[in-house]
């Protein structure tokens, strides 16, 4: 198996900030956060599909540590700015998972929020940030996500992203479409709406 090349010399996530939000290395104080949202029914319907764990969520955060560790990208904490709150994670992720069609040697974007921080703009304004990023470390490598069927949210911010559908899922065993964005691909901006 070929391991994808690192990001030379990063061995920690960059603190990248946007209007509302910055994007930071996970902290020791972030667990308790970080179960609560692993917990919570709105974020693992589409993604875990139970709880998780503290001891889980730990490993999790350790996972995302040595990504960047090891990689030279990985997750990022979301925190928002005027109240200094973690809301949640995003970031690149070589999950070697087993799946076809392959995507071996494609980052792959995730990302989780707090149901206190959904339907404010905050996935879409944090993940053109890494995205960004990717597109400014990775070269000519696509990405790609891995997002559940039912998961129209998550389909719309992708799609918002440049990633279109690879392979769509067709029954309950595979519940999850994959979807590509080829590299340096241009975000899609949202419509200005009249004032």
């Amino acid at each position: 198996m070929h391991d994808p090349a690192p990001s030379p010399g990063i061995t920690a996530a960059p603190v990248i900030e946007t209007d509302r939000l910055r994007l930071r290395p996970h902290h020791l104080d972030d667990l308790a956060d970080c179960v609560a949202m692993w917990s919570d029914p709105d974020v693992i319907r589409y993604t875990l599909g139970s709880p998780s764990s503290p001891q889980r969520t730990w490993l999790r955060i350790l996972a995302y540590r040595g990504h960047w560790a090891m990689l030279g990208y990985g997750y990022w904490a979301v925190e928002e700015k005027s109240s200094g709150r973690y809301i949640g994670e995003l970031g690149f992720a070589d999950f070697r998972r087993d799946i076809q069609p392959s995507i071996e040697g494609m980052p792959e974007l995730g990302w989780a929020l707090a149901p206190r921080a959904h339907g404010r703009g905050y996935a879409t304004e944090a993940l053109r940030a890494a995205v960004s990023w990717g597109d400014s470390h990775f070269g000519q490598r696509r990405t790609a996500c891995i997002i559940h069927r039912d998961n129209r949210a998550s389909f719309r911010v992708a799609e918002k992203l440049g990633y279109t559908i690879l392979v769509n899922a067709a029954g309950d065993e595979a519940p999850n479409a994959i979807l590509i964005r080829p590299p340096s691909m241009p975000t899609r901006q949202a419509p200005v709406q009249p004032q």
